[in-house]
Parts: C-alpha cells; sequence; structure tokens
C-alpha cells in the first residue's frame, strides 16, 4: 500500500497530476479537481498523501493534501453504490470539513450537490458514517464566546435554529451565522446579518 508519494511535480494529467519519485518513476495521482495541490508548479517538490486502488485489470493513486482528506475518502468508499470516482466528486465539492458538517446535520441536499451523487446515495452515505465522521458537535457548534461577554454562544445556536425554521438548511444556516465575526450579539442580530449573507 501506497500511503504517501514525495517528490517533483512534473506535470498535469486528465483528472490528476504526474510525480516524478527520486528513483526517476512518474507516478499518476488523480486529485480532487478543488485540490491545493494544483497551486504548486511543474519542478516543485511535493508531498502528496494517496489511497492504492487495486482492481483486477487497474491500479490507481488517488491523492490529497492532507491525511484528514485522505481519510474522509477511504470512508466514503466504504458507503455502498460509492466508488472512488463518486468519492472524488464529492470531495471535489466540498473540502472534508464541510463533508464532514453535512454528514452532522443530515443535509443530503447539500452532499447531492456533487455530480454522480443523487438524493437516496446522500441519505445513505448520512446513515453508514454518521456515527464515523458525523461527531463534531463541539468543531460545528456555536463558538465559546470571552467570559463576561453577557450574551453567550447559545445566541448563536438559537439563530441558527430560527434559520432552519425558516426553511434553510442546516448547514446553509450554519454556514451563515458562522460567517459573522461581530461577537456579544443578540440571537435576532445574528439573525439579520445572516439573512444579510443568505441574500
Amino acid at each position: 500500500m501506497i500511503r504517501y508519494v514525495k517528490g517533483t511535480y512534473s506535470m498535469n494529467v486528465n483528472g490528476g497530476i504526474v510525480v516524478e519519485t527520486q528513483s526517476g518513476l512518474g507516478l499518476e495521482i488523480f486529485l480532487p479537481v478543488n485540490s491545493p495541490i494544483y497551486k504548486y508548479g511543474e519542478g516543485e517538490t511535493i508531498k502528496v498523501y494517496t489511497s492504492m486502488i487495486v482492481k483486477e485489470d487497474d491500479i490507481s493513486l488517488y491523492g490529497f493534501h492532507n491525511r484528514e482528506s485522505l481519510e474522509v475518502f477511504e470512508k466514503l468508499i466504504t458507503v455502498s453504490g460509492v466508488g472512488a470516482k463518486g468519492a472524488m466528486s464529492l470531495l471535489g465539492t466540498l473540502d472534508s470539513d464541510e463533508l464532514k458538517r453535512a454528514i452532522a446535520f443530515e443535509d443530503a441536499k447539500e452532499i447531492s450537490r456533487a455530480n454522480g451523487i443523487g438524493k437516496k446515495t446522500a441519505e445513505r452515505i448520512i446513515l453508514e458514517l454518521k456515527d464515523k465522521l458525523g461527531k463534531l458537535e463541539q468543531s460545528v457548534s456555536a463558538p465559546q464566546m470571552p467570559s463576561g461577554a453577557g450574551i453567550t454562544a447559545d445566541s448563536r445556536t438559537e439563530a441558527i435554529n430560527a434559520l432552519i425554521a425558516l426553511g434553510y438548511t442546516k448547514a446553509e444556516a450554519f454556514n451563515a451565522v458562522a460567517s459573522i465575526n461581530d461577537e456579544g450579539l443578540s440571537s435576532e442580530e445574528y439573525i439579520k446579518k445572516a439573512l444579510k449573507n443568505l441574500f
């Protein structure tokens, strides 16, 4: 099993890149379309975390810029109906944090934005991976306010719940409130600012 490749960024190929190792071997590695690895230039030294998929007629390497994305990919391909291409499509549409958040919030609509991932497959991903990837209560809940701020993180949580009641998805509501930098606002103030972000 090849867990990572370190070498020189040689060239782009359809759906990925070629990395030349010190031994002179050029390895083709498939990447998500939004991978930060594409920001590197030819000739630069890079390290790519990889998952090797072996089939009867093919051996392919799928690469990621960090171990977290690699781990999410390998969890995704354990879901019935989600192959390597589907997992790459998902991670090319949502980064690993966004995907974890969508799973935690059971947001099948957000997950099914990826090409090749329908609503039923999205629901299956949530069902099978929520216990593995969706335990994000601390990381996706409202941030803690400084002590003495007068208004706790509950104000953000209340705003998120109110937006969900208005018909926004859990992910949309969370992202809109999380993008507000102001601290110590009331839930009503967070809602007003979040609504501006949603329009």
